[in-house]
């Protein structure tokens, strides 16, 4: 097995770091298995692991929409949100 000698480093706002590791927390995880996970991702796919992609007008005037609590829906259940959705 390879040895583990290289180092990381990043800044981040602490904030993001504290969620971003409880959740890494609720997974089973620690950063540095994340990390490793994330690394071995970009390898395999010669690239990110996941679609990065710039939002055209219509979602941004859905985010703010959103953000500002217009035409938002609830729902009791997930089966009244696909009856909603047609689906």
């Amino acid at each position: 097995m390879p040895r583990k000698t290289a180092t990381v480093r990043a800044r981040l706002e602490p904030d993001l770091k504290k969620e971003t590791e409880d959740i890494l927390d609720e997974l089973g995880l620690n950063t540095t298995e994340a990390i490793r996970i994330f690394f071995k991702q970009v390898k395999l796919q010669h690239g990110l692991p996941f679609e990065i992609k710039i939002p055209n007008e219509t979602t941004h005037q859905a985010i703010a929409e959103a953000k500002a609590g217009k035409n938002l829906k609830e729902f009791d259940t997930a089966k009244k949100l696909f009856e909603d959705l047609d689906i």
